[in-house]
């Protein structure tokens, strides 16, 4: 079994790029993960994880994802090599998304709407947002 699960803040705004043989979307980018226990009297540290987000999904990254965004990546991990014009071998270890997710909600985060400008007056895959009162609308 090959199945991965982060949770994370992005490093850096996804880069999507589009392939060469079928114009297939694909999006790139780095997840900082901390780690859960710090020796005492030393800082967090993070391990950072490259993602790669295919299809849809990295369509997804591109639009609504955005540096220091805390979200969940569940997907695979996978390897791969090549060897670059002068001959020297490549190797990468990085995750391959099988599902994205937020993690923390915009209010927490201070982005205020995420939703391209365009969107903005009508409601992002069919949900309207609801404030943060106390009292549920049911």
């Amino acid at each position: 079994m090959n199945k991965v699960i982060l949770m994370g803040r992005l490093t850096k705004d996804p880069e999507l790029r589009y392939t060469n043989v079928n114009n297939t979307a694909v999006a790139s980018f780095t997840i900082a993960v901390d780690r859960r226990f710090a020796r005492q009297g030393e800082e967090k540290q993070a391990d950072f994880f490259p993602v790669v987000a295919w299809d849809k999904s990295a369509e997804f990254c591109s639009k609504y994802f955005t540096k220091g965004l805390k979200v969940v990546v569940i997907g695979r991990l996978q390897t791969r090599t090549w060897d670059d014009n002068e001959g020297k071998k490549h190797y990468v270890t990085e995750v391959v998304a099988e599902e994205l997710h937020f993690a923390e909600s915009k209010k927490s985060q201070g982005m205020g709407d995420i939703r391209p400008a365009a969107e903005t007056s009508q409601p992002a895959d069919g949900f309207y947002p609801v404030d943060d009162d106390d009292e549920l609308p049911f």
